[in-house]
C-alpha cells in the first residue's frame, strides 16, 4: 500500500501512540520522516530513533519521551504543509509557535531544519508541522 502522505502518517501514529502511553512507536521509513525525528530528537520532544533495515524501504522505531510523573512531552501535533496545500515560507515568515515555546519543523535547502536552526542560518523552506 502506497501512502500519499508519509510525514502526516507518521505524524498520526506519533500522536495516537503519545495518547496510548506506548514507549515504542513504529513507522515507514523514509529521508524526510527521519530528518523529522532528528529534530525531535535534538530539541528533546523524543528520547530516540533508530532506523531498521527490512530489506524494503526500511521502518523508523521511535522512542517515546514522557516527563517525570508521567506527564506529557508533546502536547500537540499539527501538520502545516501537506500535498494538497504546500506552506512556504522564508526566514521572517516561519511561524514561531507559542512564542518559542513550541518549534516549527521546516525542510530546507540544507536538510529538514527547527525554525531555531533556520533563524540562525537565515534560510527559509516548506514548514512541515508544528509540535507543542
Amino acid at each position: 500500500m502506497s501512502l500519499s502522505d508519509p510525514i502526516a502518517d507518521m505524524l498520526t501514529r506519533i500522536r495516537n501512540a503519545l495518547r496510548s502511553r506506548h514507549k515504542i512507536v513504529t513507522a515507514p521509513a523514509s529521508k524526510i520522516c527521519e530528518g523529522i525525528c532528528r529534530v525531535l530528537k535534538d530539541e528533546g520532544y523524543i528520547m530516540d530513533y533508530k532506523r531498521i533495515d527490512d530489506g524494503k524501504q526500511g521502518i523508523l522505531r521511535v522512542y517515546l519521551k514522557y516527563g517525570p510523573l508521567g506527564e506529557d512531552v508533546v502536547t500537540e501535533l499539527n501538520r502545516l504543509s501537506r500535498p494538497g496545500r504546500r506552506l512556504y515560507s522564508g526566514v521572517a515568515g516561519i511561524p514561531r509557535p507559542i512564542d518559542g515555546l513550541g518549534i516549527s519543523v521546516v525542510s530546507t535547502s540544507l536538510g529538514v531544519l527547527s525554525d531555531r536552526e533556520c533563524r540562525e542560518k537565515n534560510i527559509g523552506g516548506e514548514v512541515l508541522c508544528e509540535v507543542l
